[in-house]
């Protein structure tokens, strides 16, 4: 799985919340200012090519479709960052973002009663 670049990413969140869409229904969705419909188009056009997207013809437009979960991307990149920064532990993830005070106790409990929950 080929990494996405921050615009095709956010085009790609889009996409997954809309599950089938054209491109002007991203482009809708889009804070202003707005891209022009050709830049959007032409991310479309590089996340085809990649593999994330199907296109399918209805009537003159043309719809595409997720050939990738949002949960398969983050899952698979995750992985890379844990593996590449983190030693390959999650532990070493966590601790980070706690030292950082980026993560909160009540996240951390919220995290633990998941991990617990799972267990059973």
């Amino acid at each position: 799985m080929e990494r996405l670049t921050p615009q095709e990413e956010m085009v790609m969140l889009h996409i997954w919340q809309l599950n089938e869409c054209a491109i002007k229904d991203v482009v809708e969705r889009m804070e202003d200012p707005k891209p022009p419909y050709t830049t959007v188009a032409s991310i479309f056009q590089k996340l085809e090519n990649k593999g994330y997207l199907t296109k399918r013809k209805f009537g003159n437009v043309k719809v595409f479709k997720p050939k990738i979960t949002e949960a398969a991307y983050k899952k698979h990149f995750l992985t890379g960052v844990v593996r590449n920064y983190f030693d390959n532990s999650y532990k070493e993830l966590v601790s980070f973002f706690a030292k950082e005070q980026k993560i909160t106790k009540e996240e951390l409990a919220e995290i633990i009663r998941l991990i617990e929950k799972k267990e059973e």
